[in-house]
């Protein structure tokens, strides 16, 4: 049963950091991509970032260029979102979620976690 465990959100004041991370299980994941997103309350859920497995690839929202970095640790399984000069329209619920590349659509989610930035 494939798993993917988001943490690592919080409340946090604007301008500050925080890192969330992602732990897939339940099958090998070294041929896929792993996104995360963020659906604000009232809206549609939006991309954030994502990596590539294998090669490191990584692309960003225009919004979160230069603010956010996605990571991944090969050792630990684990793909990082590290956070930065979080602002109040950061707020959202996170998930990760992951695809086999290079298909469009995202194949598994997450529950998420709660990101908010406090002005």
């Amino acid at each position: 049963q494939v798993q993917l465990v988001e943490s690592g959100g919080g409340l946090v004041q604007a301008g500050g950091s925080l890192r969330l991370s992602c732990a897939p299980s339940g099958r090998t994941f070294s041929t896929y991509a792993m996104g995360w997103f963020r659906q604000a309350p009232g809206k549609e859920r939006e991309f954030v970032a994502a990596i590539t497995w294998l090669t490191g690839v990584t692309n960003y929202a225009d919004s979160v260029k230069g603010r956010f970095t996605i990571s991944r640790d090969n050792t630990k399984n684990t793909v990082y979102l590290q956070m930065g000069s979080l602002k109040p329209e950061d707020t959202a619920l996170y998930y990760c979620a992951a695809k086999k590349s290079p298909r469009p659509t995202y194949d598994y989610w997450g529950q998420g976690t709660q990101v908010i930035v406090s002005s």
